[in-house]
């Protein structure tokens, strides 16, 4: 259907996008003119193949118009060669960048070829990551240098991406100008120019390059985990985490912030601590997608404000007490190299902002990722860790806070605690009548009752992993079901009326309950929770409970529509065992999702995405930080929730999911001064 003007209706799906075209024109240059975001690195050149295409053949009664191949200017060889070499095809494609228009088209763009791909990933909702990174790449062909021509390689080199790409008043990072000269003689003045944010020349590279890669690392506490992505499509090319080093100088914030205003060089050894973790881990991200370290060109980094103060080599003592004053809490560019970051030359790190003094961009990446800003439900966010970041809202207000759980939820300071990691004991079952407790351990799919144990065992009926030790998830479920087979008495206390003195031993004055047998185990003795290990447990989830219950009374509501358990702990813990220790407030156990690192999920949306940066700096404004440590009702919220689980009226849903009753001195209807009474003089006994 040729109009007035002599051009031709052409239709790009699945956007749907429509519109005339001139006769002759390109189908890329259609696609720009109609709006339509198609790959094209070399700027129309035939030398990426990126711009892929597919013309649908037929008659479109929806679209009013008839498309045929041969309503494309023929394929030149130049073409042909191209598509050839860029792998299976069907017939009918082209490469938008030589087919030029002569008739009607409806013309498909196969995901591969779009500009801005799209990745689902699946959590409590799906979502759509629009993938336009701070980084890309232009081919441009630059006028060559000749006598009585003064502008300089720079300046042809500026000139030429104006012309080509429409990119003025542009800077050039000293590296790259250093290597300029070089590459546009070796590459007969044409090169590959990689930008940063359409503001700064990071790299120039002889003739035709492709391939963009980007880190985004959640820095923890405890643990550091790493995405390395391929920036053009979105996928993750490599995860790699480790525990974080400075563990050695404290196992909580509190102890490193001590530790940096205390010691010598105090400081300075974190800081040295967390750049050699962060380049080993991008050493060994880069290695496992078949590149270096080098080849990194963008990097998005989030941590709580300690970890984040620490890295950028600001001593954190004024986060280790009262007004707990950030040094900024804005989002920050840098370069990579100036922080010590042996990635690309050019690369920068973007880091996320913070809210508050104790949350920080950690919990700004798990709002973006989980976008509880978003929804009507009334949700509440809790990341585990040895600093629980806890936020509660919706899209009309969101509160957040901060709770100092300690490392107990991830194995630190429990007697047989350890890390996530193979022959640790994640799941536990405890048997009522015998005591006798059955488990499985990471790397092993078997329970131990099923475990064919002794020196006749075949060695491939074995278990591949005895127990080592006990995880994060495995403490809390343990917990619980030491209180359900009455070992432990909800408040705490080892019961003294026991049934299993076969499965309770002493060490001194102190109970403990073996969990699993020397038989059972790696190193042949037997693995134990002590009286001590159900304190920590208590007191840690205590604290978490009361930071989301003051939260609760804040916006005067009593009960929550849906709990978010982020985290990479998070993902291993059973909803209905966080509900019966008490971790998180009374709601419907399948309104209970765990999303897995969701911190780390919100540096890849970050990282994949630049417009997300602004996002992210619009969510920390909005938030409203509660500072609990300082609330007059903390300490009261606090001891109530000390009780395993604590006082409840909802809890018929929870025991159908457990499958057994609840202890009755858990449901009892004593006030809650009453109960925060009787249980400071329990604790303070258990204490003696």
């Amino acid at each position: 259907m040729t109009t007035a003007n002599g051009a031709f209706q052409v239709v790009f799906m699945p956007s749907g996008r429509r519109g005339p075209v001139p006769a002759g024109a390109t189908l890329l240059d259609a696609a720009r003119q109609l709006g339509v975001d198609i790959e094209s690195i070399c700027g129309g050149r035939q030398t990426c193949a990126k711009c892929r295409v597919r013309v649908a053949e037929g008659d479109f009664a929806k679209h009013g118009l008839r498309s045929h191949a041969g309503h494309l200017s023929p394929a030149g060889a130049k073409e042909r060669d191209l598509l050839a070499g860029a792998g299976e095809g069907a017939p009918a494609d082209r490469l938008a960048c030589a087919a030029h228009v002569r008739g009607d088209l409806l013309v498909d763009v196969p995901e591969e070829s779009r500009a801005h791909k799209q990745i689902i990933r699946k959590s409590a909702t799906a979502r759509r990551i629009d993938v336009a990174p701070a980084v890309r790449q232009v081919y441009v062909e630059v006028e060559p240098a000749a006598l009585g021509e003064h502008r300089g390689d720079w300046g042809r080199l500026q000139a030429a991406l104006a012309d080509q790409w429409g990119l003025r008043d542009l800077g050039i990072d000293l590296p790259a100008l250093r290597r300029l000269q070089a590459a546009l003689r070796a590459g007969h003045w044409a090169v590959t120019v990689i930008l940063w944010q359409e503001r700064e020349v990071i790299d120039v590279q002889p003739g035709y390059h492709e391939g963009l890669y980007g880190l985004a690392v959640d820095i923890g506490s405890t643990t550091i985990a790493g995405h390395l992505c391929d920036l053009r499509t979105g996928e993750i090319l490599a995860t790699e985490a480790q525990m974080n080093p400075q563990v050695t100088y404290g196992e909580d914030l509190m102890s490193r912030v001590s530790y940096a205003m205390t010691q010598a060089n105090g400081l300075d050894k974190l800081h040295a601590a967390i750049l050699d973790a962060l380049n080993a881990l991008a050493a060994r991200a880069a290695r496992a997608a078949g590149r270096q370290a080098r080849d990194i060109h963008d990097a998005v980094l989030v941590g709580n404000t300690t970890m984040i103060h620490i890295l950028l080599g600001i001593n954190p003592q004024e986060l280790g007490g009262a007004p707990f004053a950030l040094a900024t809490r804005d989002a920050l560019d840098v370069k990579a190299r100036d922080l010590g970051l042996r990635l690309h030359p050019g690369a920068a790190v973007h880091v996320l902002p913070a809210e508050a003094g104790h949350v920080g961009a950690d919990n700004v990446a798990v709002l973006l990722a989980e976008e509880p800003q978003l929804q009507d439900d009334l949700t509440l966010l809790v990341d585990v860790g040895t600093n629980a970041e806890i936020v509660l809202g919706n899209r009309q207000r969101l509160l957040s806070a901060s709770s100092p759980t300690g490392p107990a939820f991830e194995g630190a300071q429990i007697a047989f605690g350890m890390r996530a990691a193979p022959g640790a004991i994640e799941r536990v079952r405890i048997d009522p009548a015998s005591g006798a407790a059955r488990f499985r351990v990471i790397g092993e799919e078997r329970w131990s009752d099923e475990w064919p144990l002794g020196p006749d065992t075949p060695l491939d009926a074995q278990p591949r992993h005895l127990a080592a030790g006990i995880c994060g998830s495995g403490i809390i479920e343990v917990v619980v079901e030491m209180v359900l087979a009455g070992i432990v008495l909800p408040d705490g206390r080892f019961n003294p009326d026991q049934r299993h003195e076969e499965r309770v031993v002493w060490q001194g004055p102190k109970p403990a309950y073996v969990l699993a047998t020397g038989e059972q185990t790696a190193n042949g003795r037997p693995l134990l929770v002590t009286q001590d290990d159900v304190r920590a447990i208590q007191l840690a989830k205590a604290a978490l409970y009361a930071g989301a219950r003051l939260l609760m009374e804040r916006l005067g509501v009593e009960r929550v529509e849906r709990v978010v358990l982020a985290g990479a702990f998070g993902s291993y813990i059973d909803p209905p065992y966080a509900m019966a220790l008490g971790l998180i407030p009374d709601c419907p156990l399948e309104r209970v999702t765990a999303v897995g690192n969701a911190a780390g999920d919100g540096a890849r949306i970050a990282l994949l995405n630049r417009d997300k940066r602004q996002e992210a700096a619009a969510i920390a404004r909005a938030v409203t930080y509660v500072e609990t440590a300082v609330d007059p009702r903390f300490q009261d919220v606090f001891v109530a929730a000390l009780p395993i689980p604590h006082a409840s009226d909802a809890f018929p849903h929870l025991e159908s999911a457990l499958g057994r009753a609840l202890p009755r001195a858990a449901r009892g209807a004593e006030s809650r001064a009453q109960r925060a009474e009787r249980i400071r003089g329990r604790v303070g006994e258990g204490r003696r």
